[in-house]
């Protein structure tokens, strides 16, 4: 019991080269529960003091070949001594004495002839002071523990939200780009379809398609091969978008050498303009089709429609009358654009 007692009341290093003072500290201490270590000179108090850390130093001035304001200097400078408190315990009672103790790294200061009262309750209250320290410092420690942590947390948790949003960034190119043009797929058309006639039809506006269809296609794709016709598909592609210079408007594949154009806010007259546009730009790629019935290039057939929207039309009869266009087109013999209206 009296161990843990010790243990509890502090570890104290006293420093005196007078015996009697160093028996009087440690008989009295003692017996207040305080574990005490001796040291009768400043060099052996040193090397206690690094050998075992106490919690608290009672240290003398008046010492010989070091005295007690070198003693503190060195103990404070050194990070394993520097926290703990020291009080000096000396027979000179001047003011300027105790403030170069304090200057030196002092925590308190005893005048002898002492009280152990009066040492016991200085003692006590540094130990009191040191202890909220250590509290404090652990505190602290688990802290910059705990904030560490945290940002690691909000770094990893960042790091998961950047690649979720790339592969929903990803997922909705999937969703809506056609991969082999990099157009719009028939689903991200009928989704702005759907949006730009609702759009239109409350600015009671126009808004126009453009179907477009490769001429003879197929004879192409058998005689080059596959590979050959996705480079055409592509070529086309760029050639259709090229011509398409409003952000409010949309390129989209329609499906197999099939496109589709929306121009929202474009009549009529402008649409076919338009359609026209884009019909010589693909025959100004010059991509050879010596199996093409009406030219030895790759040549395109469009048909338009336009209207303003209202609540007894659908988009379907757009795209129904654009479809009736183009069909119209290639039976007058490919290679131009027809207007057709609602």
């Amino acid at each position: 019991m009296l161990e843990d007692n010790i243990s509890c009341q502090g570890n104290i290093l006293v420093i005196d080269d007078r015996p009697e003072n160093l028996r009087l500290l440690s008989v009295m201490l003692t017996k207040k529960g305080y574990t005490v270590r001796k040291a009768i000179n400043g060099d052996l108090g040193i090397r206690a003091a690094y050998a075992v850390t106490p919690d608290i130093i009672l240290l003398d001035i008046n010492m010989p070949n070091i005295d007690g304001y070198e003693v503190c200097k060195k103990l404070k400078a050194n990070p394993q001594t520097k926290q703990v408190p020291i009080i000096f315990v000396s027979a000179l009672d001047q003011t300027l004495d105790k403030v170069k103790a304090f200057r030196y790294g002092a925590s308190d200061y005893i005048t002898k002839p002492f009280q152990i009262e009066e040492v016991s309750a200085r003692i006590e209250n540094q130990l009191s002071i040191r202890r909220l320290q250590e509290t404090l410092e652990t505190k602290n420690r688990e802290l910059e523990r705990i904030n560490l942590q945290l940002q690691q947390e909000i770094h990893s948790r960042s790091a998961a939200e950047n690649e979720l949003a790339k592969i929903n960034q990803k997922l909705q190119t999937l969703a809506t780009v056609d991969s082999l043009t990099q157009l719009a797929n028939r689903y991200h058309f009928e989704n702005f379809l759907a949006q730009e006639w609702k759009r239109m039809r409350r600015e009671k506006s126009s808004i126009s398609i453009i179907l477009c269809d490769i001429d003879y296609f197929k004879l192409y794709n058998d005689n080059f091969g596959h590979q050959a016709g996705d480079i055409c598909l592509q070529k086309v592609a760029q050639g259709i978008s090229s011509q398409i210079r409003r952000p409010a408007d949309l390129v989209a594949r329609y499906g197999g050498e099939e496109f589709v154009v929306v121009l929202p806010n474009t009549n009529s007259e402008g649409a076919l303009k338009v359609a026209n546009n884009i019909r010589q730009t693909v025959q100004a790629l010059k991509l050879d089709h010596p199996y093409s019935q009406i030219s030895d290039v790759v040549t395109i057939s469009l048909g338009v429609s336009s209207t303003i929207p209202n609540s007894d039309q659908s988009t379907g009869e757009l795209l129904t009358i654009a479809d009736q266009a183009l069909y119209k087109a290639k039976k007058l013999g490919r290679n131009q654009a027809v207007l057709q209206l609602i």
